[in-house]
């Protein structure tokens, strides 16, 4: 008797609808945040050394847990813990929208952090064991595709929303979202049978997550000079507990992360290129939005409308990744995602001024997006391929854990790099002017201290930076450039990694 043909890519649309629709929620939960959180800590009188923190709290939390996630999607079910996940999401995002001050947001940001690491941690694996493996490429562009379309819509939403009705409504988009995936999922998506129970690793749980948390906050508290105790110490403790990490993981019988899996180049390259391409995108998000506020004076919604242009180009382009992928293999698509998106960050590190074009920051923002949803794709078929039956959840929570972090690590890093430079740019422009540093700094403390109090004020007010006597917009534009500048090495040395190391061929399904 002929073997049933394969079900056509069709077939799975609702299936691989409701779970990309779950898993841009975490995407797009954490991105409407930091492009308006100029307003939001306005609004709640954030303290300037918080907002980073306040920005990538959510992710902090993700990266820290996603890997138990799996794990315990694995044992007790795949479907259940996403449908709990999307329950969650949509309970803490309403208690953000009634936040009284930024210490509550906090909280509800670090508590969304669990809900997003549900949703996270097992979309991905329950489209490995929904759809067979020689439609998943294909299923795998479609996923990203719609990923794309959302991420491109909801950031000009968002700033539209901000505009017309203010910041807590806001945090009504993922809610929204989560409804239509939790109906989705419910109708769609079947519960795959639970092979085995195995415990969670909660000391390796706990150590990553120590060591992500004190790595964030040694970050953040290095813009102060990381000779300072509050900035090397947590460092040192990072590195001590992921230490500790690597050596729980390589003892015990069940560990969260299976460190074997690294003896793959392919997983280690992909493992790298999922933190890279999250820090990227984070980093690029929060900055594009400090950037746009401050110096090109642009409103929230204008801010967000930067991701729609080349939306749907973006999708088809994910949608044909896809297919090259299981026409060929992800290495090329990785290369060429990972070098896109350098382009995009080069663009704008080399073109940006105080008065520059906006069709130059709507094509950087478009080449970082369309080179991350790229690489994505290659990133996922890469991980999932190696998911043996039984912990496609364990496994494939290795993408997220790594993309979190550096979603995590994204707004911290750039701020400390873009805060660096920018303090060059204005001393060195303080020199020019024949301003001692201490007038120069009040000047800069000043103005900083005015936009911050203001909520009116979009950008550099022309008056109080006359009195400055700096041209301060110039030199925050050219300390982003040198920010943009440095990030831009990482996905090309990657591109480099990827292209030696992943192989030419498919790689048989384990």
């Amino acid at each position: 008797m002929p073997a049933a043909e394969p079900r056509s890519i069709v077939a799975f649309l609702p299936i691989i609808s409701g779970l990309a629709l779950a898993f841009t929620i975490t995407a797009v939960d954490p991105l409407v945040l930091s492009l308006n959180m100029p307003q939001v800590s306005r609004a709640l009188h954030v303290p300037p050394d918080v907002v980073g923190f306040l920005g990538g709290a959510s992710t902090l939390v993700v990266a820290a847990a996603v890997l138990a996630v799996g794990s315990l999607g694995d044992a007790f079910g795949l479907k259940r813990l996403l449908m709990l996940g999307l329950v969650g999401d949509i309970v803490v995002n309403l208690l953000s929208a009634i936040s009284p001050d930024y210490g509550f947001l906090l909280v509800t940001r670090l508590l969304d952090g669990l809900a997003l690491a549900a949703v996270l941690g097992v979309s991905m694996a329950l489209l490995k064991v929904s759809v067979p493996a020689e439609r998943r490429p294909a299923a795998i562009g479609i996923f990203m595709a719609i990923d794309m379309v959302l991420c491109g819509v909801t950031p000009a939403l968002g700033g539209w929303v901000v505009e017309a009705v203010g910041w807590r409504w806001l945090f009504l988009l993922a809610p929204l979202l989560s409804l239509i995936a939790l109906g989705l999922t419910t109708r769609y998506v079947t519960e795959p049978p639970v092979l085995e129970r195995r415990g969670v690793d909660v000391v390796g749980v706990s150590l990553v997550g120590f060591a992500l948390l004190t790595l964030v906050h040694g970050v953040a508290e290095a813009e102060n000079g990381i000779s300072q105790l509050q900035a090397w110490l947590p460092l040192v403790i990072s590195a001590v507990a992921g230490v500790l990490f690597v050596i729980r993981e390589r003892r015990t019988p069940e560990p969260v992360l299976d460190l074997s899996l690294f003896r793959s180049g392919p997983f280690a390259v992909a493992a790298l290129a999922s933190l890279t391409l999250n820090f990227l995108v984070a980093g690029f998000s929060f900055v594009l939005g400090q950037f746009g506020s401050v110096i090109l004076s642009l409103s929230p919604r204008t801010i967000g409308l930067l991701f729609l242009p080349g939306t749907l180009a973006v999708a088809a382009g994910v949608i044909l990744a896809g297919r090259l992928i299981g026409k060929y293999t992800p290495r090329p698509v990785l290369v060429t995602g990972l070098l896109v998106m350098a382009a995009g960050g080069l663009l704008m590190a080399a073109t940006a001024t105080p008065t520059m074009a906006l069709w130059i920051v709507v094509l950087a923002t478009w080449l970082t997006n369309l080179g991350s949803l790229v690489a994505s794709s290659a990133v996922a078929e890469t991980i999932l391929a190696h998911a043996p039956p039984g912990k496609a959840g364990a496994v494939a929570a290795v993408q997220p854990a790594f993309g979190m972090t550096g979603y995590a690590l994204g707004p911290a890093v750039y701020l400390l790099l873009l805060n660096f430079f920018f303090q060059r740019q204005w001393l060195n422009d303080a020199d020019e002017r024949g301003l001692s540093v201490t007038e120069a700094d009040q000047a800069v403390d000043a103005t900083r201290s005015a936009l911050a109090h203001s909520p009116g004020t979009a950008g550099y007010d022309p008056n109080l930076l006359q009195r400055s006597g700096l041209a301060l917009g110039l030199d925050f534009t050219n300390g982003l450039r040198l920010t943009l500048l440095i990030v831009s090495l990482l996905p090309i040395a990657l591109a480099v990694a990827a292209h030696l190391l992943m192989p030419r061929r498919p790689r048989p399904e384990r």
